[in-house]
């Protein structure tokens, strides 16, 4: 993380504030002096998240609950707004170091970001509605992926929610050499979000969730045991205790945050506010092994659409021997089910077909095309790796002009 004041970017609203100021918001007016206390009681269920004030990007002595205050009813707060944290000065001067951030060096692709979330926005907002949650965490994915469901990090986490392996099929989703359901935007939605609901019943309080959701519950148990036994598990705790986790954990609340407060408005900071253009799809199904190269082709689509529609299927094709459901353009399902119920099934892969040669083996073949040998075992489920009879023939799931080149 960056330190120090980051200067404002282009276009951003900077106000200076004194240790007394006066805010004005439209017709509201509102003389602001040191943090109130206690918090005011507030409705944590709010159904939508409002765009959060026009704040300075330099830090300016003021507390985020302070600008809240003059801005938000508490009617219209969810936990992450009314946390007695905001009334806090350094979490502030932490949050707006973040806000630094976004607006300085990560201004070049913070603007994806907000395009991806105008498209997958929708999708978690209406998850987290049915499960009761802040609507303040449409913002993780913006920092955990970018919004981006194919992403995979330096540590293997994958997808919107940057959900490792293990994690992913403890929640029932499959992680498999053709498949991975961390990618796919509905399902990893729905487990992440089923996760947080067991880490927050364990915690009690969304600060502590989300750093056990970074840096794993274990962690967090094992800190809380040292350095805080019998302690009520609040916000208050975690930011008081901070200094106690590692790096990435500890700036996780101010990065989110700070990515909040500019996504929810982001025009005043200079960046566009997209448009809500949600991602529309229509599910076609395919009763075994094909590629999505055909499925675009069944459905007058593109193979771009396909590919972005249906990111979980790793190397372009479906597993064999079982159906799948896939989504498909909006107003192309019904050419796909004609044109696809025409094709015969040998004619439902157009990946590469090897022959296999006399002292090949598994592996010898994967290096070949350059793939792992898991996926080439997961593409033909019925053939025995110690068993590879001489002119078998295996679908090698790499694209053919991949073939054309070797």
């Amino acid at each position: 993380m960056r330190t120090g004041r980051p200067p404002p970017a282009p276009g951003t609203v900077v106000v200076a504030v004194a240790a007394t100021v006066v805010l004005a918001y439209g017709g509201l007016r509102l003389t602001l002096g040191s943090d109130p206390s206690p918090a005011p009681t507030v409705d944590t269920r709010p159904t939508a998240l409002p765009a959060l004030p026009v704040i300075p990007v330099e830090f300016d002595g003021v507390s985020l609950e302070v600008y809240l205050q003059a801005w938000l009813p508490a009617g219209s707060r969810d936990e992450f707004l009314s946390s007695p944290v905001l009334r806090d000065r350094d979490f502030a001067r932490s949050v707006h170091d973040w806000m630094g951030y976004w607006t300085g060096p990560a201004s070049l692709w913070f603007p994806e970001f907000l395009e991806r979330m105008a498209a997958l926005g929708a999708t978690v907002d209406s998850a987290l509605a049915d499960h009761g949650l802040p609507p303040s965490l449409r913002y993780l994915p913006l920092i955990e992926s970018g919004y981006a469901p194919g992403v995979t990090s330096r540590a293997s986490a994958v997808g919107l929610w940057q959900l490792m392996a293990p994690t992913a099929r403890s929640l029932d989703l499959e992680v498999s050499p053709l498949v991975d359901e961390r990618r796919h935007a509905e399902r990893s939605t729905a487990a992440a979000l089923d996760y947080l609901v067991d880490l927050n019943d364990e915690f009690e309080s969304w600060f502590l969730t989300l750093a056990a959701y970074n840096s794993g519950p274990t962690r967090v148990r094992r800190l809380l045991r040292q350095h805080a036994p019998g302690e009520p598990r609040t916000d208050s705790l975690f930011w008081a205790l901070r200094e106690h986790f590692a790096p990435e954990t500890r700036a996780f609340l101010p990065k989110l945050y700070g990515a909040m407060w500019i996504a929810s408005n982001p025009e005043p900071y200079g960046f566009a506010q997209p448009s809500e253009d949600r991602l529309r799809f229509e599910l076609v199904h395919v009763p075994d092994q094909t590629t999505l190269d055909v499925v675009a082709g069944a459905a007058e689509a593109s193979y771009a659409d396909i590919a972005r529609l249906n990111p979980e299927f790793v190397r372009g094709i479906t597993p064999a021997g079982r159906e799948v459901s896939l989504k498909v353009p909006v107003g192309h399902a019904d050419a796909f089910e004609v044109n696809y119920s025409r094709l015969a099934p040998e004619r439902r892969v157009t990946f590469v077909e090897h022959v296999v040669r006399s002292g090949e083996t598994l592996s010898v073949i994967a290096q070949r095309y350059g793939i792992r040998t898991a996926e080439i075992r997961a593409a033909n489920p019925s053939v025995s790796a110690l068993r590879l009879p001489v002119g078998a023939r295996l679908t090698v799931p790499v694209a053919p002009e991949v073939e054309a080149e070797r």
